[in-house]
């Protein structure tokens, strides 16, 4: 990879975590601060820091999943039986999901990166702003003892 990050990196927290300081000047916890006080002031980093989190957690889900299966090896390295091999299978698992991570982080910090510069990004960049849900999200507010108006939808029948 061209971005610092080379595929067979251990850290890949702490090198996202370092170029993330880097972009906005300040370590992680003032930024993540900074973006608990004024959500809305900077999107760019408050998509960041959200993303950071996910991955920092993806990572500790990894970390726990390696764990469990070493120590599932330890007493017989060369026998691998089912449960085991379920535990690989978490660990590829969370690999995936920690990399993915990563990757959209890497994209949030590359303000070149494909489809931040197009059309579609431009018409998110106009919607961003909405603060609130486009729908009202909150049930209304009805009297104790009040049941709820019946719907008028019904199920599909199966034709058998």
């Amino acid at each position: 990879m061209t971005d610092g990050i080379s595929e067979e990196s251990a850290d890949v927290v702490g090198v996202l975590t370092e170029r993330i300081e880097a972009r906005f000047d300040m370590g992680m916890d003032q930024l993540k601060a900074a973006v608990a006080a004024a959500p809305t002031a900077n999107p760019d980093a408050t998509d960041v820091v959200k993303w950071h989190g996910l991955l920092v957690e993806a990572q500790s889900v990894l970390e726990r999943a390696e764990d469990d299966l070493l120590t599932a090896l330890q007493p017989r390295p060369s026998e691998v039986d089912d449960p085991t091999m379920g535990l690989a299978h978490r660990v590829n698992a969370a690999v995936t999901v920690r990399d993915g991570r990563a990757m959209v982080v890497r994209w949030l910090l590359d303000p070149d990166a494909p489809g931040k510069k197009d059309l579609a990004a431009q018409r998110l960049a106009r919607l961003r702003p909405r603060s609130g849900p486009a729908v009202q999200t909150i049930a209304p507010n009805r009297p104790a003892g009040t049941p709820a108006p019946a719907s008028t939808w019904r199920p599909a029948r199966s034709a058998r």
